[in-house]
């Protein structure tokens, strides 16, 4: 975990977008160090190429969009998840439309397909951002914060005024095999209600019993049910896992969130990096895991990317 990572070879795959109901066509390459995940709009000529990184996010609205020079690339969420869950660093993402397939609504079949192409370690080692000071933010009714933790952890609680839902609460020491076994096939939901109202407005057009879990007044109604009983929390771990790596760099710290989305993952990464005082970075060396510093000017680099909004 300690060494950048990227995928030993191109692989494609396709799906439907949420909202278009298209088919997108997709594919994951494998990248030099250092470069991250950049998405490149293969059906735009010019201006076609979005970095993932927390100051191109554009929009939180049910989603994570990322957006630069009038190019943008939304649903991100659950692929960045799978390339953190698999300790990918740099790749670089083709797609052929302004979203990310949606497949079947979790992060499994991008872990799925990461899996059977393979990985690379790279002869570099990667950043690491420590939570040194507790940082929280909250919009009233959620609140998402990190305190410091010697291993990254997350605990998330969810409340819905929902016969199904209601409040649930996961814990867990992040790890690729924990996010795996545990994280990675829960799916996205949503209210039918809320689904009928968006597709009504040329939204969610691609949203389907087989990318959902979709609840009437008072249940699930996909026939196969629940793949897990708490799989409405996991999910919010699995987004919160993919927004949080925009911050470029796996995160030492505790990240707790209550009633928490997009907009107070992004919101709290931001306030991060503004409050230089509650982190630093630092690197280990592979044969005994010794901390080294890094050099100051990467704590420098890190705020001058916060002021940027």
């Amino acid at each position: 975990m300690y060494l950048q990572k990227t995928i030993r070879t191109k692989v494609n795959c396709h799906g439907i977008g949420l909202h278009t109901g298209r088919k997108v066509r997709m594919s994951i390459a494998p990248a030099p160090v250092d470069q991250g995940v950049i998405f490149v709009r293969k059906d735009m000529n010019g201006n076609n190429t979005i970095k993932a990184e927390l100051t191109n996010v554009s929009d939180t609205t049910l989603a994570t969009t990322l957006g630069t020079n009038g190019t943008t690339v939304s649903t991100v969420e659950h692929l960045l998840s799978a390339f953190s869950g698999m300790g990918i660093s740099n790749a670089t993402v083709e797609i052929d439309s302004f979203e990310i397939p949606i497949m079947d609504g979790s992060a499994l079949p991008f872990v799925d397909i990461l899996k059977n192409i393979g990985f690379a370690f790279q002869d570099k080692p990667r950043n690491f951002m420590v939570i040194e000071k507790p940082i929280s933010v909250s919009d009233g009714e959620g609140e998402a914060m990190f305190v410091p933790s010697p291993e990254f952890t997350i605990t998330y609680d969810i409340d819905f005024n929902h016969p199904v839902v209601k409040k649930q609460s996961f814990h867990m020491t992040f790890s690729n095999d924990v996010y795996e076994r545990e994280i990675c096939a829960a799916r996205t939901f949503g209210f039918l209600r809320d689904v009928e109202y968006l597709q009504a407005r040329g939204l969610a057009l691609g949203g389907s019993l087989k990318n959902a879990v979709v609840l009437d007044d008072e249940k699930v109604i996909n026939k196969e049910g629940l793949r897990c009983s708490d799989e409405f929390v996991k999910h919010k771990v699995l987004d919160a896992i993919g927004d949080l790596y925009l911050l470029g760099m796996p995160i030492i710290g505790h990240f707790i969130a209550y009633k928490s989305g997009h907009k107070l993952n992004n919101l709290l990464l931001r306030e991060l990096l503004v409050r230089k005082d509650c982190w630093r970075i630092v690197q280990y060396s592979i044969g005994d895991q010794q901390e080294e510093a890094v050099d100051p000017s990467m704590h420098a680099f890190w705020a001058n990317v916060a002021s940027v909004r």
